[in-house]
């Protein structure tokens, strides 16, 4: 941690933990800083970045709040894995939010993330610590796996703990638009304000927007259920099944998100399962959909990106 200290206070960049997934940090105030993320990643420049606050106070610095709504979120779900889109401040460089004039915003519940930003007391730009586009990294060794010897240092914090990457939303009136599913599910967020539909927009307001992420090198398709895909014969098809399927011995490889069947473990397993599926090189993997509830719909959001 005191390693990882000195390399953001000297522009660096480096990975941490987060409850959610693994973040590839840098100051978030230093646009010298925050371009090495993008190179590391091969990041496209229009894709935005989250700012991760020291603490709530500093919500103001970067950010401008207005109506109860924002304060009621932040009080119910930060420090976790909420991500808030507000209009910035001058403070926050053009590149952060992709010369955007609003800037998705949360705190992260890790204990090692959240001691880190605290010392370091400025806000950090922390994507997915992943290359662009790849399955996002729920432990150590898979950041060293997507970057090796292109940062200086991954601090391992353990596995994740929800797995997916945190909800993000913009408040549209007195209403919640969810621009990305996450662990805070919309029936969380419907006791605050209520939900409404993404506006059609060509503009990316919040990453994993893109019509393609987190998609593993393999082809992936996504299936209602494994029993009613027609598997090819001589290829090499795995499945990613959400808890087991009669259909197993049809497969090359199969892989369950949760053998109870429970989505909070399917959710914390996602991107875990998926890269035991495409390091053994299949031809095609094959996922499928688990029910649409809860945070559910934020798995099934991703393999759907996943697939493209």
């Amino acid at each position: 941690m005191a390693r990882a200290l000195e390399l953001l206070d000297a522009g660096e960049v480096v990975a941490l933990p987060t409850e959610t997934v693994y973040g590839l940090a840098a100051d978030a105030l230093n646009p010298d800083a925050v371009t090495k993320i993008f190179e590391a990643k091969k990041r496209p420049r229009f894709d935005p970045l989250i700012v991760h606050l020291p603490e709530r106070k500093t919500l103001d610095q970067v950010s401008q709040t207005e109506g109860k709504i924002v304060s009621r979120l932040t009080e119910a779900f930060w420090p976790g894995p909420l991500t808030i889109v507000l209009r910035k401040r001058d403070a926050i460089p053009d590149i952060v939010t992709a010369g955007l004039e609003t800037v998705a915003v949360r705190m992260s519940a890790n204990s090692v993330f959240a001691k880190i930003v605290g010392k370091f007391g400025r806000p950090i730009a922390a994507p997915s610590a992943n290359r662009f586009g790849q399955i996002s990294p729920t432990q150590a060794s898979h950041v060293l796996d997507e970057l090796g010897g292109r940062i200086p240092l991954i601090v391992d914090g353990g596995p994740t703990q929800h797995g997916i990457e945190s909800t993000i939303v913009r408040i549209v009136g007195d209403s919640i638009e969810i621009l990305r599913r996450g662990p805070i599910t919309a029936e969380n967020l419907a006791q605050f304000a209520p939900i409404v539909e993404p506006r059609s927009s060509d503009t990316v307001f919040a990453p994993g927007q893109l019509p393609s992420h987190y998609a593993p090198r393999a082809k992936l398709i996504v299936v209602d259920a494994l029993e009613s895909f027609s598997v090819p014969s001589g290829k090499r098809v795995a499945a990613l099944s959400f808890c087991g399927s009669k259909a197993s011995h049809r497969y090359w490889t199969m892989r369950q998100l949760s053998k109870q069947g429970d989505l909070r473990e399917a959710g914390a397993n996602l991107f875990q399962r998926l890269r035991e599926l495409d390091r053994q090189n299949p031809d095609l993997i094959v996922a499928e959909l688990v029910p649409e509830e809860g945070i559910g719909a934020a798995i099934n959001e991703r393999l759907r990106r996943a697939a493209g």
